[in-house]
């Protein structure tokens, strides 16, 4: 993903989510975990709605490998 990619991501977050990757630097470890199980819970309802693809380990590297080359 490049920065323009980035930044394209980052406008569609809403107000609330924006504010949260801002103080990202200032947040407790259980503040980091908390954020990471909400979106854990997001993603596990993506999946279940049909509006997100998982892909198991394996394709993730060789993508990652494919890219480098």
């Amino acid at each position: 993903m490049g920065i323009e990619e980035l930044k394209e991501e980052l406008f569609r977050l809403g107000p609330e989510d924006r504010a949260n990757l801002a103080r990202l630097d200032t947040l407790t470890e259980s503040e980091i975990e908390e954020l990471w199980l909400q979106e854990a819970i997001r993603r596990d309802e993506e999946l279940d709605k049909g509006n997100a693809h998982s892909y198991s380990a394996g394709e993730v590297f060789n993508r990652a490998r494919a890219r480098r080359e």
